[in-house]
């Protein structure tokens, strides 16, 4: 009989399952979730057979990791908008907030496997629905504080990140933090409450993203 999946761990396979997840976000932000493996389990330090013993397949491996990942920007996105003064300030620290926010751009937007394993699953679901709640009402409020322009969505601000990272891949600059850092400025610069250039249709919403 299989070990209850809800059941704790002991210390060494926690350990074990925590270095696996932090090794597969890392390789997924760079290089998307088809790496092998293999690959995965040496980045963590583990053999192969303890990887699929706490991830039995890829998808298992996917569905952990944008758990994951969605918890911490949700978390972090609650904490931005405690400590910051305005909404603005809170979403462009989380538009800042690097590695953790490019990962679930890969997951849920650029990455059509991760897209069919995830799409059904509730767990991932409901996060995901509270993250983008959680941007949604920075959006409105940094609008309301007259800092974003009115012609945005939050829909929006998610898509134009993740064609960011999608013509930057980390892999292919020589400074990808710094080209990182370069190109969500330029984005944050367009985003603000200012003469611009008017924006094409509608706004687009959480809802708009499938």
């Amino acid at each position: 009989m299989s070990a209850d999946p809800e059941a704790p761990l002991r210390a060494d396979a926690q350990r074990n399952r925590d270095q696996i997840i932090a090794a597969a976000r890392a390789i997924f932000t760079e290089h998307g979730p088809e790496v092998p493996m293999e690959e995965i389990a040496r980045a963590a330090g583990v053999g192969v057979g303890t990887l699929y013993r706490r991830f039995p397949d890829r998808e298992a491996l996917i569905r952990a990791v944008a758990m994951d990942n969605f918890a911490r920007v949700l978390e972090k996105a609650k904490d931005f908008t405690e400590e910051e003064p305005t909404a603005w300030r809170a979403l462009v620290r989380l538009l800042y907030h690097g590695l953790d926010l490019q990962l679930s751009m890969q997951l849920a937007m650029l990455s059509q496997r991760a897209h069919e394993i995830l799409k059904d699953d509730p767990g991932v679901t409901e996060l995901r629905e509270k993250l983008l709640t959680e941007v949604e009402s920075l959006v409105v409020r940094a609008q309301a504080e007259g800092s974003l322009r009115p012609d945005v969505g939050a829909g929006d601000i998610a898509v134009l990140f993740a064609r960011m990272i999608r013509q930057l891949p980390a892999h292919r600059v020589k400074s990808p933090q710094v080209a990182t850092a370069r190109s969500v400025a330029i984005m944050i610069d367009g985003l603000q409450a200012k003469p611009g250039t008017p924006l094409p249709g509608r706004p687009l919403g959480r809802r708009d993203l499938l």
